[in-house]
């Protein structure tokens, strides 16, 4: 069991946790957290939620220098222990790919749709506590320190424009619509001072400060908006990829593992394939005098198969994953800890990116994992695509995979317990789907056809991602578009056709996609290295496999990159 920040009571019972590699990936944690009050924040650190993260040059350097003297401590210790063995592991992957990325000045042009410097220092609100009088003083010193954030990130753009080491022009311009959706206008008020009024109902709570902090938070986005546009986008690179070198960067990071792009390429794209045959003969269950795209229609329409209501929605949601953890605990497929059997599902603040996502739980657990769920503008909500995405952030994908990796501290140094590799937990995720289609929970024909899509949309994100990066054509044995050069308008047609989602989901993802190379292949090349070890250990165990116990072994390991993992999981 853990306490407050910095007494973990497992350290006292398991001296391998006092082991030099354990101490030192503790330290990490520590000094990162020390100069990135974001990420305390996000992982339930206190100490620093007044503060913002300086995403200047110098704090950038600063975080670099941790990482570098860390690597260098790392390699003098003794990892000839089983348990070293693996924490040193994860922790030197990503220190090495934190040290590449840096060299290559990814600091400096860190402009993107989601996941962005932008995209962090306003999304680190969301997870701040808003419950008392003194929470509310917290937020309004972190929110008076917006603008200085705000400047930083300009800066380090700046010196990336001097240094021609700068973003895509599309991400600058999309971002910049992004800060005017949450900077607002008098008549459409922004995220900020929507949420410095929320505190009106608790007593206390200081909102002339807040007030105050809003006007100029929202201020200095409205300028980091005008710079993007007046100032960064004309010396922003043209094109809307980011080329093969950067990519096979991307892809070592996403995947901890290296990825051929051709194979990886063609592997999509037949697997797309597969996939819209499966799509049809799904479409025809519901209605076999409709064509496919006249089914998802008809599904996206038919108020029977719709909510209405944000609040309906959260609550349907809410049911949702309460069921399903009930029943993963019930019929004993998973031992799930007490203290993650909660799931909170959430409504995300308008003006982020268009997809469902997570947030992980605090260290200490006071802060529930959490499902976030964006409304875009919309009051009806069609429900057959929701359950397979449900499990996919919430039980038994991320919410377990994270849930359980934050409570295993007998076992998990900080570092590892905090870690995510996208291949790895993207990929489980996207396996939790499939297992609990496995499971009969998506045996209605119109949940089982949402889940398809999902799975057909994963695979043709591989195509349109690696196609736009790294410039490859689309094969010429295609019927669409055969041997022509990717553009993002192609990429939206092609990705629209397996999407259950809407055109301005869409859209985003596109926009995504090209900001954030090759985080996009991870969820489906990850799950297919997931279901080659599950292969391996049939194989190898033959009638005494034990599904659960494979589970339990290889969620015990933690996040790692997929090199490791398919290490680690021979040994089961």
């Amino acid at each position: 069991m853990k306490t407050a920040y910095g007494k973990d009571m497992a350290n006292s019972k398991n001296p391998t946790h006092q082991s030099p590699v354990y101490q030192l990936s503790d330290q990490y944690i520590e000094q990162l957290a020390a100069t990135d009050p974001g990420l305390a924040t996000a992982l339930g650190i206190a100490g620093h939620d007044h503060e913002m993260t300086d995403y200047s040059p110098r704090g950038h350097e600063e975080r670099y220098e941790v990482t570098s003297s860390t690597l260098a401590t790392l390699n003098t210790l003794d990892i000839s222990a089983d348990r070293d063995r693996l924490a040193a592991g994860v922790l030197r992957n990503s220190l090495e790919m934190t040290t590449l990325e840096h060299q290559a000045g990814e600091h400096l042009r860190s402009i993107r749709v989601i996941a962005g410097d932008v995209d962090s220092a306003r999304g680190i609100f969301d997870l701040m506590p808003t419950a008392t009088a003194e929470n509310w003083k917290t937020i309004a010193e972190r929110m008076s320190n917006v603008p200085t954030a705000f400047a930083g990130m300009r800066e380090s753009w700046d010196l990336g424009i001097k240094r021609q080491t700068v973003a895509p022009r599309r991400q600058a311009l999309v971002v910049a619509e992004q800060l005017e959706t949450w900077a607002g206008t008098p008549s459409s008020p922004g995220f900020f001072t929507q949420f410095a009024e929320s505190a009106a109902t608790v007593k206390g709570a200081p909102l002339d400060d807040l007030r105050k902090a809003a006007v100029a938070a929202s201020k200095s986005m409205s300028e980091t908006a005008n710079y993007l546009r007046q100032t960064y986008a004309p010396a922003a690179d043209p094109r809307n990829g980011v080329g093969q070198e950067r990519h096979a960067l991307a892809r070592r990071r996403f995947m901890g593992m290296n990825v051929d792009a051709r194979e990886s390429y063609e592997w999509g794209f037949a697997e797309v394939l597969r996939l819209d045959a499966e799509l049809v003969k799904t479409a025809r269950e519901i209605n076999p005098n409709m064509s496919l795209n006249e089914v998802r229609n008809f599904l996206d329409t038919d108020p029977s198969h719709s909510i209405e209501g944000e609040e309906n929605l959260r609550s349907w949601l809410q049911g949702l994953m309460d069921d399903a953890m009930s029943f993963l605990i019930r019929e004993n497929h998973f031992d799930i800890p007490k203290e993650i059997h909660r799931v909170e599902a959430m409504i995300s603040p308008p003006g982020g990116a268009a997809a469902m996502y997570y947030t992980s739980p605090s260290e200490d657990l006071t802060r529930p994992g959490r499902t976030w769920y964006p409304a875009n503008g919309r009051t009806r909500f069609p429900l057959w695509s929701e359950p397979t995405t449900a499990y996919h952030e919430g039980v038994p994908g991320h919410h377990l995979q994270i849930g359980m990796a934050t409570v295993n501290s007998e076992k998990l140094s900080r570092f590892q317990r905090n870690e995510f590799v996208s291949g790895h937990g993207e990929g489980w995720a996207l396996y939790a789907e499939r297992l609990m289609d496995e499971l009969g929970f998506l045996g209605k024909p119109e949940f089982r056809l949402g889940y398809l899509y999902a799975q057909a949309f994963r695979a043709a994100r591989i195509v349109v991602d690696i196609g736009m990066h790294c410039e490859f054509a689309i094969p010429k044995e295609s019927k669409w578009h055969a041997g022509e050069a990717w553009t993002p308008e192609l990429a939206l047609e092609f990705l629209s056709a397996r999407s259950s989602s809407d055109d301005a989901f869409n859209k985003s993802e596109i926009n995504r996609y090209l900001g954030w190379p090759a985080q996009a292949i991870s969820y489906k090349l990850g799950e297919r290295v997931w279901l080659s070890l599950r292969d391996d250990a049939k194989r190898k165990h033959g009638a005494s496999f034990d599904l659960r116990a494979w589970h339990a072994y290889a969620l015990d390991l933690g996040n790692l990159g997929l090199d490791l993992l398919k290490t680690e999981l021979a040994r089961f």
